[in-house]
């Protein structure tokens, strides 16, 4: 008989500790801000309508729906405990997302998601690099210097093209010249292909880098930029060339939030992609009072890989899906 050995870990144990050590010092470092842990349902009735994110569904949690969605994200819960008076709440939440299986991505992962109030987007980021500097110390590891750049300098550097002052059409090309075939990609898809395929390789891996104000059609749950109109409060922060955050100061018009999940659904039957329920309860939490805020999800899995320096996520997670 041969010995079936599909049974084992992925990973070291080593790495399980390390995680846990991980894990630990992100609940001593919100401990002392006073920042409130909390837990959110990992099933929904509603889901998330982001034309860049599959979702997975099962029966329904009531008998009146057709079924229900693992979360991507913890963001429409906690904005109704914000909405009901919670404060400052973090979470270190299992999320889902269908079909995603890379070095870089596993269909289940693990996001610590927190939002602050009264926070700007700029504070926000400066917390982000704060903990994460933080961390590094606590692995032995020295502090990374850190390059604040906008989305529009990024392109315009390393590109030599303004993403806010490009034809769609020329836009296209761009992508074609950079290895792009297949289907006509959208406005962000092409921008989304060139900053994967061009850019993120000639980012420093010594360098942490703040990316800020994103195209608006990549707004999702941000609020409009205040000085330019194409613009959103939405940043990343990479590590290495890999995104290990992403964070918005919130947007607080439930109207605004609607027609924008809404306009998800138009373009997911354009796409012929499934239409999703709308979470009508983050809309009337909105509409009930969201206070002023800032939010960001970081990639748990990916922050231990580059404290780690390893390659791959499937290294830092004892189970995945080939082996769950």
């Amino acid at each position: 008989m041969s010995k079936n050995t599909d049974w084992q870990i992925s990973s070291p144990l080593q790495v399980i500790q390390q995680r846990a050590f991980l894990l630990a010092e992100i609940r001593s470092y919100f401990a002392d801000k006073k920042v409130m842990e909390v837990e959110t349902p990992v099933l929904s009735s509603a889901s998330n309508t982001d034309l860049q994110i599959e979702v997975f569904n099962t029966q329904a949690l009531v008998a009146h729906n057709k079924s229900s969605f693992l979360r991507t994200s913890p963001e429409f819960f906690h904005k109704r405990l914000l909405a009901s008076g919670s404060g400052d709440i973090f979470e270190l939440a299992k999320v889902f997302r269908l079909g995603e299986s890379t070095r870089l991505h596993n269909p289940e992962f693990t996001l610590l998601e927190w939002y602050r109030l009264n926070f700007d987007m700029k504070h926000l980021m400066q917390e982000v690099v704060e903990l994460i500097q933080l961390l590094r110390g606590q692995f032995g590891l020295n502090e990374m210097p850190v390059s604040v750049i906008s989305y529009q300098e990024l392109f315009s550097n390393h590109l030599n093209f303004d993403p806010f002052d490009v034809s769609d059409e020329h836009l296209s090309r761009l992508a074609q010249d950079a290895g792009y075939h297949g289907p006509l990609l959208s406005r962000t898809a092409a921008l989304d292909f060139m900053f994967g395929v061009q850019i993120e390789p000639l980012l420093n891996d010594e360098v942490g880098y703040l990316i800020h104000d994103f195209p608006i059609e990549q707004a999702a749950l941000a609020k409009p930029h205040q000085l330019y109109a194409d613009r959103c409060l939405r940043f990343e922060f990479l590590w290495g060339g890999v995104e290990l955050a992403n964070g918005y100061q919130e947007l607080t018009d439930a109207d605004e939030q609607l027609r924008r999940f809404e306009d998800d659904n138009l373009n997911r039957k354009l796409m012929d992609k499934p239409v999703l329920p709308i979470d009508t309860r983050l809309i009337a939490a909105m509409a009930n009072g969201l206070p002023e805020c800032s939010g960001v999800a970081l990639g748990i899995d990916r922050l231990l890989m580059c404290l780690l320096n390893k390659q791959s996520i499937s290294e830092v997670m004892p189970f995945q899906a080939s082996n769950s």
